[in-house]
């Protein structure tokens, strides 16, 4: 039987496998984000992310391994041991999911690259893919 990209679960895990983690393929959108905060959090020129409410997401190994960086408004999830981003907590209970972090493949990719106006300088976006100088409102769901 095949599953509909909505009832579909994604696996993801960290680097060392400690933490694992299950998601619906039932993302709102993609981006890739070029915020100071997101090239730092990843170490790369941008974060390649997933927005999912966070009630979809269930960590199914390795709950008590998680580092936290931030509050309970917004916060950064990383394995304690090997210290890979897996996802950030964000406004109205949402969650961005870092896509490097998927093992099986989502059905949705980046349609858009949002806060290059603090792009790193020596990183050239190479793709077609709209560009916006910050954040950009999007329809949400409840």
């Amino acid at each position: 039987m095949v599953q509909s990209p909505g009832n579909r679960r994604l696996r993801g895990n960290c680097l060392c496998g400690s933490i694992r983690y299950e998601v619906s393929d039932a993302f709102v959108f993609a981006a890739n984000c070029h915020c100071s905060a997101c090239r730092r959090a990843t170490g790369a020129a941008f974060k390649p992310f997933a927005r999912i409410h966070g009630k979809e997401l269930l960590v199914t190994q390795g709950e008590g391994n998680f580092l936290t960086f931030g509050n309970n408004q917004a916060s950064d999830e990383r394995c304690k041991t090997c210290g890979s981003l897996l996802f950030s907590r964000v406004e109205r209970g949402f969650v961005h999911v870092a896509m490097g972090t998927l093992v099986d493949s989502p059905s949705i990719s980046p349609t858009d690259h949002i806060f290059v106006g603090s792009k790193a300088s020596w990183f050239t976006i190479a793709d077609d893919l709209p560009q916006h100088h910050g954040h950009v409102e999007r329809a949400q769901p409840d």
